[in-house]
């Protein structure tokens, strides 16, 4: 079972597609921050960046890792943890501008990276 996963690339693909949400919930934010700042409270929060970002380096660990294991490259594993990086420093930031650039670069980085693995396990 486990190796049908790995080669159908599904933790890969997960990945992809979790960071292709946390790109709308950036984007979507920001507008609806510029719309109605009241709706800004609950998006904003620290903790619901804090789970997605521990979410993604949990599902990054081990579809990173697992492809590494098994096709030995680890261009993947690095763009990934690179944008991994990018989004924890994002964290630090301020709402809103560099804090939402930051974001939108690191989550493609990880997107790449996992698109890269899944390749490689192709």
């Amino acid at each position: 079972m486990g190796s049908l996963l790995a080669r159908e690339g599904y933790l890969d693909r997960l990945a992809i597609g979790l960071s292709g949400i946390c790109l709308v919930h950036c984007i979507a934010t920001t507008v609806i921050l510029t719309l109605m700042a009241s709706a800004g409270g609950l998006l904003l929060h620290p903790l619901f960046h804090e789970v997605g970002l521990v979410i993604a380096i949990g599902i990054g660990a081990v579809a990173l890792g697992r492809g590494a294991l098994e096709h030995g490259m680890l261009l993947p594993v690095a763009v990934g943890f690179l944008g991994l990086g990018v989004m924890a420093g994002a964290l630090t930031l301020p709402h809103g501008g560099m804090e939402t650039l930051s974001t939108i670069f690191g989550v493609g980085l990880v997107a790449f990276g996992h698109h890269l693995n899944r390749r490689a396990l192709i």
